[in-house]
């Protein structure tokens, strides 16, 4: 490979430092994203480091510094190839980190039934399908589901003598109290337990590297809640409604709840915002439309994303095949994938921020 004079190098450089991380407003050049610069001739060949492999602009990005380098002087052909390096959140004082995980997302709802642990499978699913190292605490103690979203067999680790470890299905690692439980065995416990086996869930499990860990979160402001808001370095929540004012307000409780808990709260989704009937084409807001949305305007924070209503998100769940895998050009399916693309890029935005 010849070198090419400095001046040409420099030009390639400063048309590079013009193109900003569209989440970040910040130069790629000076936000350390630039790797691997070689021009050999006027091939020009580079690789940017995005800070999370889920980048919800990526596109964005390309065409920018495509745009940039065309207007170069000597240069041709150019070959763009792509990493990631997700950043460790700083855990806020007191709070105990977890041994290789990086960032830690909850997921969240004030009321039952609105699909929050639906959407937590999906959520995760999505995220390890852009290459993230991804893991998804069932953090339900006294209704563990997700053994059953991902086609698991409860009790499968009934009879271990080394206690609970994560089981990795669609590019996930999920740990669940319902490992230890064969099916329909109700699990009667009192606050300080549920808090204890919160303790145990995060910290006694051999996670490994993680970009993400998710917890799928009861709902309301249970002692499993209080006990993982207030130990572990949460970077952020993702509160899940449905349509409905009862739901919507129970939502807004729970921003209240992890505002004073001083956890970050990434925004809120609206899940069953609407129907569109298959043989006509019609849309029907069963549930109504939009309430998270205009509460999440009220409040201050982030609108995530609406998700439809459709038969193959329940079909999914009840078959152990998360929407977003097995039927991945599905409404739902993109609308989830493009929520956990928006939640990646905040913890993104958090950091730079110093969160």
């Amino acid at each position: 490979m010849t070198s090419a004079p400095p001046a040409v190098r420099d030009d390639v450089l400063a048309a590079l430092d013009r193109v900003q991380d569209p989440e970040l407003h910040a130069s790629i050049v000076r936000l350390g994203m630039v790797k691997d610069l070689a021009i050999d001739g006027d091939d020009v060949r580079l690789t940017i480091e995005l800070t999370t492999p889920a980048c919800p602009l990526k596109e964005t990005i390309e065409t920018d510094i495509r745009a940039a380098l065309a207007e170069v002087p000597g240069v041709g052909n150019v070959t763009l190839e792509w990493g990631a390096n997700v950043r460790a959140t700083n855990p806020r004082e007191g709070k105990q980190p977890i041994e290789g995980v990086r960032n830690i997302i909850a997921i969240a709802s004030n009321k039952g039934g609105v699909g929050k642990s639906t959407l937590a499978s999906n959520i995760a699913v999505a995220l390890a399908k852009t290459g993230a190292s991804v893991g998804l605490i069932d953090a339900d103690i006294t209704g563990p589901n997700l053994p059953t979203m991902f086609g698991l067999p409860a009790g499968l680790q009934a009879g271990a003598s080394d206690g609970l470890r994560p089981v990795e299905r669609y590019g996930v690692k999920v740990v669940s109290l319902g490992f230890l439980l064969p099916k329909g065995t109700p699990v009667v416990w009192r606050g300080p337990m549920i808090g204890s086996a919160v303790r145990q869930l995060l910290h006694d499990v051999p996670w490994g590297e993680l970009d993400y860990l998710l917890i799928d979160l009861p709902p309301g402001t249970s002692d499993a809640s209080m006990s993982m808001a207030q130990d572990a370095p949460i970077t952020g929540v993702v509160i899940i409604s449905s349509p409905q004012d009862v739901s919507v307000e129970d939502a807004m409780k729970a921003v209240a709840m992890f505002e004073k808990l001083d956890v970050p709260v990434f925004g809120m989704v609206e899940n069953f915002s609407y129907f569109v009937a298959p043989d006509t084409g019609t849309r029907y807001d069963i549930f109504g439309h939009g309430g998270a949305e205009k509460a999440a305007e009220e409040l201050g924070i982030d609108f995530l994303g609406a998700i439809p209503i459709e038969p193959a998100v329940r079909e999914g769940a009840d078959r152990g095949v998360p929407v977003v895998y097995g039927a991945p050009e599905s409404e739902s399916a993109k609308a989830i994938e493009r929520i956990a693309k928006n939640v990646a890029a905040r913890i993104s935005v958090l950091q730079r921020m110093g969160g």
